[in-house]
């Protein structure tokens, strides 16, 4: 659906990085954690095209109004990179945007009887919080946060409200393990028993690590892909990646936004 959000918050929660709430109509109260929203950051030419985020959460709030019923909002946590998104930091309570949500693929829960590992790394934390509002209802909940730094390691306290377990790693050492959080996360897998599924959303160097270490211990895998979008249907072929069979000889492609964001990690080529 596509309808004018009205901003109700937008702040910076680290360097460079900001999570903004905007008012929504209640029917995306039913949008499914992965899914994504486009965001016309302004009524102008430039920037031209939307802008993808990953819902961060779905929730509700006492409306600001008097006598009008509760507020649904969504959320989207994003990192300045470029025009877009500087253009959004400036945005304030009050202001509105134009949005098309919910779209894509979302996270299949699974089976509520094993433990949920969600992997994320910098900003490919967004997807996952509103996944862990979901898991930690039926399932138990690890979380292995990974950044470069302690900069971009984000949410941990809002993650923990939620009752998951928290594992941080960045590359320097600053804060939590130093290291990999990939190598945190296979750590806990080869030492715990029990059916578990893994829910992974970041950089690609970090998701192709993620699905080697399922691979290698034959743990189901579902991660969140990150893509430049035009359309964010389907229809423009502009975020396509490579399917488990694809070859010269018989392509097999996916498009983000539509097939996913959402894959298992078998219906992928990572090599």
């Amino acid at each position: 659906m596509q309808f004018k959000a009205m901003i109700i918050s937008n702040h910076e929660v680290s360097p460079g990085y900001f999570r903004m709430r905007m008012s929504a109509p209640s029917a995306l109260a039913d949008a499914r954690p992965g899914q994504f929203i486009m965001v016309r950051v302004r009524d102008a030419i430039d920037p031209l095209l939307r802008r993808p985020f990953g819902i961060f959460d779905v929730g509700t709030v006492a409306s600001e109004f008097s006598g009008c019923g509760p507020q649904t909002y969504v959320e989207m946590l994003y990192k300045v990179v470029g025009k877009g998104t500087a253009t959004l930091s400036t945005y304030h309570h009050g202001d509105h945007v134009d949005l098309l949500a919910p779209l894509g693929t979302g996270f299949d829960l699974g089976d509520p009887d094993e433990e949920k590992i969600l992997v994320g790394g910098g900003i490919g934390i967004a997807p996952l919080y509103y996944l862990a509002k979901k898991l930690v209802e039926r399932s138990r909940v690890r979380f292995f946060l990974g950044g470069r730094t302690r900069d971009d390691i984000l949410c941990v306290t809002e993650f923990e409200r939620l009752g998951v377990e928290t594992y941080v790693a960045t590359d320097d050492g600053t804060l939590g393990d130093r290291g990999f959080v990939t190598d945190v996360m296979e750590r806990h897998i080869r030492g715990a028993a029990g059916k578990r599924t893994i829910y992974a959303c970041g950089p690609m160097p970090m998701l192709q690590a993620v699905a080697g270490i399922a691979e290698r211990t034959g743990v189901p895998c579902q991660v969140s892909l990150e893509a430049y979008m035009a359309c964010g249907m389907g229809a423009c072929l502009g975020c396509v990646v490579k399917g488990r069979e694809h070859s010269d000889e018989s392509p097999d492609y996916r498009c983000v936004c539509k097939d996913g964001p959402v894959f298992a990690f078998d219906q992928l080529k990572w090599v």
